[in-house]
């Protein structure tokens, strides 16, 4: 829209989104092509399954660790 003499403003209006939005967005993707935008979000989704999965795990040592130190008391 914009390249066909559009507004940003009526372009916005166009697709809804606010041009805080679009503004955001352009400073974030503006300068990738549609598959290098499409490849950072899949980054940034696999990023943050890893994370949590790295977090899981994290919480789950210090569990046991709890646990072996609970059990080692009750056999003194």
């Amino acid at each position: 829209m914009l390249a066909q003499g559009a507004s940003t403003a009526e372009a916005c209006r166009r697709i809804a989104v606010s041009e805080q939005t679009y503004y955001r967005w352009r400073k974030e993707y503006g300068g990738l092509k549609t598959d290098q935008a499409q490849r950072m979000k899949d980054l940034e989704k696999e990023n943050q399954r890893l994370r949590r999965a790295i977090s899981d795990l994290t919480l789950d040592k210090l569990i046991l660790q709890e646990a072996a130190r609970g059990a080692e008391g009750q056999l003194s």
